[in-house]
C-alpha cells in the first residue's frame, strides 16, 4: 500500500497533524453524528479547517444512527435519504472523492431477503435522483455474510456504488474470515476501514493488538483499493505500518 491509498480518520483529534507529516489523506468522521450537521455545524466545521488545512485528499464518513435504507416504514427510508443527500453535499463541500455509508442491515429487524431487495430499490432512485461524479462506499457493520452487501451492489449495477470492508467488524459480528470476505467481494472492494480486536467486541484496537493478521490481509486487498486507519490513536500505527513493509514511501 502508498501513502496515496491511506486515509486517517478524524476520530483522532492528531489525524491532520499526522497527514500532514507523512503526506497521508483524512477521512472525516465528524459528522458521523448527525447532530453535527445541524445543530454543531459551525462549530465542527471550524475544527474541521483546522484538521484539514494543507491536505487535499479527503474523503467523508457519512452519519449512521438510526438510519435504514432498508426500513420497513416509508418515513424511515425518507429520513435516511435525507442524512446521505447531507452527507453527499459535505463530500462535495470538502472535495472528498468517497463517501462512506453504512447499509444499515440489523438481524434482529430484517430478513436477508428483504435488506438485499429493499436496499437495492433505494440506492437505484438514490443515485437516479443525485446525478454527478462520486462514490459511495457501503460499509458492513452487523452483516454476518458477505454476500449481501456484494448482492446489493451487483444488482443496482452502478460504479458510484461499492463496497467498504471494516475488518474489524467482520471480526466482530461474522463467523466468515476477513479473507473470505475480501475474496467474495473482489472488486466491488473500494474501501477498507483498519483496525483489529480480539473477535469478541468492536474495540478499534491497534493494528497489532487483536486476532486478525493485519499484514496478511492488507497484502490481499485489491491493487486500487483505498484505507483508513479509523483508531482513537493512530500515530504508532503508522510506523508499525513502515517497519513491516506496509506502507511505501514513508
Amino acid at each position: 500500500m502508498n501513502c496515496n491509498q491511506l486515509f486517517l480518520s478524524t476520530i483522532d483529534s492528531q489525524a491532520g497533524a499526522l497527514a500532514r507529516k507523512y503526506g497521508l489523506g483524512v477521512e472525516i468522521a465528524d459528522y458521523c453524528t448527525a447532530m453535527n450537521i445541524d445543530r454543531f455545524r459551525e462549530q465542527t466545521a471550524a475544527a474541521l479547517n483546522h484538521q484539514l488545512e494543507q491536505i487535499s485528499r479527503r474523503l467523508l464518513h457519512g452519519p449512521f444512527n438510526e438510519l435504514f435504507p432498508c426500513a420497513v416504514d416509508p418515513l424511515a427510508r425518507k429520513l435516511a435519504a435525507f442524512r446521505f443527500e447531507q452527507a453527499l453535499a459535505l463530500t462535495r463541500e470538502y472535495g472528498g472523492k468517497k463517501l462512506i455509508l453504512h447499509g444499515g442491515f440489523h438481524p434482529k429487524l430484517y430478513y436477508p431477503c428483504w435488506y438485499v431487495e429493499q436496499s437495492t430499490l433505494f440506492w437505484r432512485e438514490f443515485l437516479e435522483n443525485h446525478p454527478g461524479d462520486y462514490e459511495i462506499c457501503l460499509e458492513n457493520v452487523l452483516e454476518e455474510e458477505p454476500e449481501m452487501l456484494r448482492s446489493i451492489v451487483s444488482q443496482v449495477n452502478d460504479a458510484r456504488l461499492r463496497l467498504c470492508l471494516d475488518v474489524g467488524h467482520v471480526n466482530a459480528y461474522s463467523s466468515v474470515s476477513v479473507e473470505d470476505w475480501i475474496a467474495c467481494w473482489g472488486e466491488l472492494l473500494s474501501h477498507t476501514h483498519l483496525h483489529n480486536n480480539d473477535g469478541t467486541a468492536d474495540t478499534h484496537s491497534a493494528l497489532w493488538d487483536g486476532t486478525l493478521d493485519i499484514k496478511s490481509l492488507i497484502h490481499s486487498l485489491p491493487s486500487g483499493a483505498t484505507a483508513t486507519l479509523e483508531l482513537p490513536e493512530i500515530g504508532e500505527n503508522i510506523s508499525w505500518l513502515a517497519e513491516n513493509a506496509l506502507l511505501s514511501p514513508l
